[in-house]
């Protein structure tokens, strides 16, 4: 059986679908992996303006093209987040346009969050859970002339043209075991990408290094503890509240997939961890991962998804020495009514103490943390943005942020609550990348910059209004900020010779001649190891781990 599976991302380092892909290939040689990149974030003009525009987007003759490619397969497999949902639905009517006999699945964590509305695209089947395992067992009855529809963590369409949508419950969630035997994801294994005019033609390594710079992105442990009714994890948790927990395959695991990847690949000189909740594993199981990195790779890294509660020096502290030298930690807003609506159990204090964990190892160790924030909230008043403002104002230095408009995903608590209170979501449907310069978003670049004195602060507070009322916008001030603002995050990344958010070519010219490695050797601060903590050691004495 020939498969085709189909990515449709920003870029090409999509996690989930990169395991995916190496799975379906270990059961079926005749596999391709294809990318479908729209990647707004290569437009330095639109970075600026605050315009990246919205996700998702094929000339009909490229939709064309790349379904006629799609139908030389037996099966095709897509996946896509809810922003590149039209496209996916585009691509998919064309591949049955084109070949009715063609078997299409959709997969990934629009089907997931939104099944009602997957199921309705002219699929034969849609993966509402965990991939892999139930792939396997649909590829099988497939293989054998079958017409499945049993198969758990899949939603089918009828196999004899009926309305009838066959909805099949819920296999168990991967333990670690299972996590454990499952391949390392798949990078620079032969995928292919579509261009324009072209089709879909094998990825050079230049398309690495122009989507990923000299990144390597990946995850170690899957689940979240937490329930914010903004983000699609709360679909995982009311499919198996399980999901809560957080799973993830060895030290060893990860790491060894870390060096699979650089032996193809040299350049890479940078990790970005996109866990959920990294910093919420056991300090034993991250200390055995620090042992390990730092002695088999010693590679700088970063920690995406670091959650306020779990700050911990600790962890931070041998982490660093590991080779850790970024965080990105959510906030979304300072405001307490706005924290409670988004049922996020994070008080500012506990923002406030998180960051001065944070800072502390800045600039010496880390880049500066970088902080997630939702700007443009229908609900939130004008006292909700100032306390939001004033708790940044408040946080420890050196920091930046990532400033997103608020995006209502489907099918999350965030939308039902949204129409409870009468907002349209309609109207604020458009690219959380677009962030209108209103005086509020200015305030948060410039106080990436700059923190203006107390007299000078609360003038300027003075101007903030409710993204819902009618308020002067500042396009040409917006620009200068802006500008002011990614050149000082540019600027933090170069003075430590990391590439992991500046995608091109000139990393890869300066790993080329030696400079980064140079540069990391003779100019960058190197934590001591620290000691472990007292708690640890009485921990391992009561297990019978160490002698008294």
């Amino acid at each position: 059986m020939r498969v085709k599976l189909v990515s449709l991302e920003d870029g090409i380092t999509s996690c989930g679908f990169r395991k995916m892909a190496a799975f379906v290939a270990q059961i079926n040689q005749d596999t391709e992996s294809c990318y479908v990149s729209t990647n707004r974030y290569r437009s330095i003009r639109n970075g600026l303006r605050g315009t990246l525009g919205s996700a998702g987007s094929l000339e009909p003759e490229d939709i064309d093209l790349a379904a006629r490619d799609l139908i030389k397969s037996d099966l095709v497999g897509f996946s896509s987040m809810t922003g590149y949902a039209e496209l996916t639905r585009k691509l998919i009517t064309r591949v049955k346009e084109l070949d009715p006999s063609t078997y299409v699945i959709w997969g990934g964590i629009h089907p997931i969050i939104h099944p009602e509305d997957a199921i309705l695209s002219n699929v034969d089947a849609i993966c509402v859970g965990e991939g892999e395992f139930a792939f396997q067992q649909l590829y099988d009855e497939l293989e054998a002339g079958k017409r499945p529809t049993d198969i758990k963590n899949f939603w089918f369409k009828d196999a004899n043209g009926g309305e009838e949508v066959i909805r099949n419950h819920f296999l168990p969630l991967m333990s670690q075991d299972e996590m454990e035997s499952l391949p390392f994801p798949q990078y620079g294994e032969g995928e292919l990408i579509y261009q324009a005019g072209e089709g879909f033609i094998p990825m050079k390594r230049s398309d690495y290094i122009d989507n990923d710079g000299l990144s390597y992105t990946t995850l170690w442990s899957i689940g979240c503890p937490f329930h914010c009714s903004y983000c699609g994890n709360t679909k995982f948790i009311s499919n198996d509240p399980k999901y809560k927990r957080i799973r993830h395959p060895s030290a060893r695991y990860i790491v060894d997939e870390v060096k699979t990847a650089r032996a193809r690949f040299p350049h890479l000189s940078q990790v970005s961890f996109h866990d959920d909740s990294f910093m919420a594993i056991p300090y034993r199981q991250i200390e055995e991962f620090a042992e390990l990195w730092k002695a088999e790779l010693d590679l700088p890294f970063a920690v995406y998804g670091v959650i306020p509660n779990y700050v911990n020096r600790d962890k931070f502290e041998l982490l660093t020495w590991a080779g850790m030298n970024r965080i990105r930690m959510g906030i979304q807003s300072g405001s307490r009514n706005t924290l409670e609506f988004y049922k996020r159990p994070s008080p500012p204090e506990k923002i406030l103490a998180a960051g001065t964990v944070n800072a502390s190892f800045s600039p010496k160790y880390h880049i500066p943390p970088a902080y997630d924030i939702i700007t443009d909230n229908p609900i939130e008043s004008r006292e909700d943005l100032k306390e939001t403002l004033q708790l940044l104002y408040d946080m420890e230095r050196p920091y930046t942020m990532f400033i997103y408009s608020l995006k209502v995903i489907p099918n999350t608590e965030l939308e039902k609550a949204m129409k409870e209170r009468g907002v349209d979501i309609e109207e604020i449907s458009a690219s959380f990348m677009s962030i209108p310069p209103r005086a509020y978003n200015l305030l948060l670049y410039l106080l990436c910059i700059w923190r203006p004195p107390q007299w000078l602060w609360k003038r300027l507070l003075g101007h903030v209004r409710a993204s819902t009322e009618e308020q002067k916008l500042y396009p040409r001030l917006g620009h200068v900020l802006r500008t002011a603002y990614l050149s000082r995050r540019a600027v933090s990344h170069l003075v430590k010779m990391d590439f992991s958010a500046i995608p091109g070519r000139s990393g890869y010219i300066a790993w080329r001649i030696g400079l980064i490695g140079l540069w990391r050797k003779r100019f960058t601060a190197r934590m001591p190891r620290p000691p472990r903590p007292e708690r640890e050691i009485a921990k391992d004495v009561r297990a019978g781990r160490i002698a008294a």
